[in-house]
This record gives C-alpha cells, structure tokens and sequence, in this order.
C-alpha cells in the first residue's frame, strides 16, 4: 500500500510545483521608453504584475537634476507626444477611485502614487518599486493597461506625499508610454 500512497504524493507535489512554475512566466509584463523634455531616450522602466500589485524596475541615464529626489506617478493616458509641452497630453494620475493625491494623505494615495525615486549625481536611477494600489490587467486597484494606456511621469521636485494634486513635485521631466508585452 505505501508504494502506491508515496508515487502518487510525489506526482501532486511536482505537479504543483509545475503549476507554479508556469503561472510564474504568464504573469502580465509591460515596459516604457523613457524621453526627456528633447524627446530623448533616457531609459526604460519595466513592469511585472505580482498577485497584489506591480513591480516596476526604472532604469535611467541623464535624468535632468540628478543629485536629488523626484516624484513619479502612473499617469492615465498613454501619451508622451508633447516633450516640449511638458507631457501634459499624459492628463493627470490614473485614479479610478478618486482618492487624493498622497502616501501619506489620510485621504489618499491614488493609484498613480510612488514614493519618490532618487537620481545620482549624473542622473543615474536603478531603482525598484513595488505598489499596491495598481496592476497592469486591473485585478488589483486601478488598471494601467485600460484602453487609452498609462504613462509613467517623473517630476522635477521631489512629492510631499500630501500636497493636491501632485504633491509640489514640479515640472513634468521625463515620459514614457506603458506597453503590455
């Protein structure tokens, strides 16, 4: 009896772990190219949809300001047309829920808020984020692959994580366009 019991647990067992294994190469993945206020490439943010939110991993050259914080935000229109204008064809935070703009505002955080990232000296960023409050296919807060897209935004100050609508983080600076793969 014990033979029969020990396959058929080892069978489950890898089964599952097969199981895991393909959910994890299916999970909802997007990127942007990220431009500067010239319209040039500065890099790429990468983004990974998890059971509870989205990963996103920037990496960037030549941001404008480094040696200082920036905000960023998930914007709610795929739309980075207009560099010399500032991006604003992006519109304002993805935000279906209407909450207030904030981390740390008792009325917010919208789905478009991130802590602030950090560029060295020469406008280097490697940095990684994680939120809650989004995912790319909207099984988790706001949907950021809906039909109009979502931008990623980076701001020239650094955001408050209280102050309406953007925290006091600036000029728009950099964009890029979110794209499902």
């Amino acid at each position: 009896m014990q033979r029969k019991t020990i396959p058929a647990i080892t069978l489950a067992v890898l089964g599952l772990a097969a199981a895991g294994a393909q959910a994890e190469t299916q999970r909802p993945t997007a990127s942007a190219e990220v431009i500067d206020t010239d319209g040039a490439v500065i890099g790429t943010a990468e983004l990974t949809q998890g059971p509870h939110g989205v990963l996103l991993r920037l990496d960037l050259e030549d941001l404008s300001g480094g040696g200082r914080y920036h905000a960023f935000h998930i914007h709610r229109h795929g739309d980075c047309s207009d560099p010399g204008d500032g991006f604003q064809a992006s519109g304002g935070h993805i935000n279906p829920q209407g909450r207030a703009h904030g981390l740390l505002n008792p009325d917010g955080p919208d789905g478009g808020d991130f802590a602030n990232l950090y560029a060295d000296a020469d406008g280097t960023v490697d940095a990684e984020f994680f939120t809650p409050h989004a995912s790319l296919d909207g099984s988790t807060g706001a949907r950021i692959l809906d039909d109009d897209g979502a931008a990623l935004v980076i701001h020239a100050q650094a955001d408050d994580h209280v102050s309406q609508p953007i925290g006091g983080a600036g000029a728009r600076i950099a964009c890029g366009v979110i794209e499902g793969r």
